[in-house]
């Protein structure tokens, strides 16, 4: 019924619903096969039927007419016959082997799309990526079906591009050379409808695009003794090995069948780098000056069931993460410390392993909570003979320099000894100074003289050679440092 409307009664359809009316007729078509494919209600197929009764009432009327459906596209007399004959048609299962469907309309996403309504999970939902903008959703998330009682099973998937899809993949830029930026990425998660799901992948994981296997990411090498490896679960990128035409692409996913469910769906998106997240980041998300210091009086406000008066907080100018100075200092908005880390390095660590985690207070600090701190911003350009800052009650900062380091170290003590210390014991080398004032030896402590040791061979040969202990010689200086003490 759906393939044979027309513009009109496709507008009209969509526009029951809320969906968008706007684009050429493949797309309407696509969009409202979508619907009855994901979202027929009772309400939905009532409206269909009325829409397709109206169309051919008059036709429908005149029952003397021998052929009175000769003015119906030979399309839709293919599948309004295909609809009559029975609706076991269009509950087969994808899944079922030796079953191959022809997409109709060269844009119909008739693989998993086919699978019994109960299989169908449109409510799982996938959590956002900030590194992939999702620009059409191909397929919804639809859940894996065992089959039989194998381990390992296949579910196949049989779709096609729009031209504008085409389009966009072939004139996107190119992020690195046969990786474009406009890809068409599958994604698989648990099947849990409570909340956004992160991306999972099942045991044994296998994808197969058209007759050549996708390469799915490995896993990450454990340097601790008895921890398992982990595998970072990312979209697979399927675009290379896609045929970028009205022709229709075979996706199969391999999969172990060890009792957990899961749902994959197909997307369109659009990969970012850390530049532009930064970029956008910028933007849209410089927290002004006079809201950092409103939020750093809030933290140092007295609290009257505390005895200790927090004066001040102290917060480093050094990244974290690099043991850098900030260039662009930032923080989540949900963590609750004033410290920042730089946004550049934290933006690269994760396009390259994504995690989001704070490296400050180890807690969740996903991109769309990451706010540029004003204020700490300013205080850099101004304050750049320091590395560490102080915010005091009132919201005012004052830097926080290194003490300059002592001449002599506390460990290495140098005494001073003058001839009248010692009761002349020590003579001057010299006698008297060029001033005519005495001089002063300085000895250190702390360092054992070459003469003192020669010394101290000699009189332990003597304790040799001689029948009794021999007592042991003490130099000039170690006599006058007695006498000193």
């Amino acid at each position: 019924m759906v393939m044979s409307f027309r513009v009109s009664d496709l507008q009209m359809l969509l526009g029951f619903v809320g969906r968008s009316k706007s684009g050429l007729k493949h797309e309407l078509v696509t969009r409202a096969l979508q619907l009855v494919q994901f979202d027929c209600s009772p309400e939905v197929f009532k409206k269909i039927k009325e829409l397709y009764e109206t169309r051919y009432a008059k036709k429908s009327s005149e029952a003397a007419q021998p052929q009175p459906q000769q003015h119906r596209s030979p399309e839709a007399l293919s599948i309004h016959s295909a609809y009559e004959r029975g609706s076991s048609v269009a509950r087969t299962s994808l899944s079922t082997p030796n079953i191959d469907y022809p997409a109709l309309y060269g844009k119909y996403l008739n693989g998993l799309g086919r699978l019994p309504p109960k299989v169908v999970k449109p409510e799982v939902r996938l959590v956002k990526l900030p590194f992939y903008t999702t620009l059409d959703e191909l397929l919804k998330p639809t859940e894996l079906v065992p089959q039989n009682n194998e381990k390992l099973q296949e579910s196949p998937c049989i779709f096609a591009l729009t031209p504008r899809q085409v389009e966009l993949i072939r004139n996107s830029r190119e992020l690195q050379p046969g990786v474009k930026s406009v890809q068409v990425v599958l994604r698989i998660c648990y099947t849990d409808t409570s909340a956004p799901q992160e991306d999972q992948y099942p045991p044994n994981i296998a994808v197969k695009v058209n007759h050549s296997y996708c390469s799915v990411p490995g896993y990450y090498p454990s340097n601790k003794p008895g921890v398992e490896p982990k595998r970072p679960c990312r979209p697979i990128n399927l675009t290379h090995l896609m045929y970028l035409s009205a022709a229709t692409n075979r996706i199969t996913v391999t999969w172990g069948n060890y009792g957990k469910s899961y749902s994959v769906g197909l997307y369109l998106v659009r990969q970012m780098t850390s530049a532009e997240l930064l970029q956008r980041l910028k933007t849209i998300g410089i927290k002004h000056p006079e809201l950092c210091k409103a939020l750093v009086k809030e933290k140092l406000r007295l609290d009257p069931d505390s005895e200790i008066a927090t004066t001040g907080v102290r917060v480093s100018l050094i990244c974290p993460l690099v043991k850098m100075r900030l260039s662009v200092p930032c923080r989540a908005e949900t963590c609750a410390h004033l410290q920042c880390f730089d946004a550049v390095f934290y933006l690269q660590m994760n396009e390259k392993k994504p995690t989001w985690m704070c490296p400050v207070c180890d807690k969740p600090a996903p991109y769309d909570q990451l706010i540029i701190d004003g204020l700490l911003s300013k205080i850099l350009t101004e304050c750049e003979d320091a590395d560490e800052i102080e915010y005091l009650v009132d919201g005012s900062w004052c830097p926080i320099r290194a003490e300059k380091e002592r001449s002599c170290s506390p460990q290495c003590p140098i005494l001073v000894l003058g001839s009248s210390d010692v009761n002349g014991l020590l003579p001057t080398p010299n006698g008297n100074g060029e001033n005519g004032k005495a001089t002063a030896d300085v000895v250190d402590l702390t360092l054992d003289s070459s003469s003192s040791e020669e010394e101290e061979e000699e009189d332990e040969e003597e304790d040799d050679d001689d029948d009794g202990p021999q007592p042991k010689r003490r130099c000039s200086y170690e006599k006058g440092l007695v006498s000193a003490c």
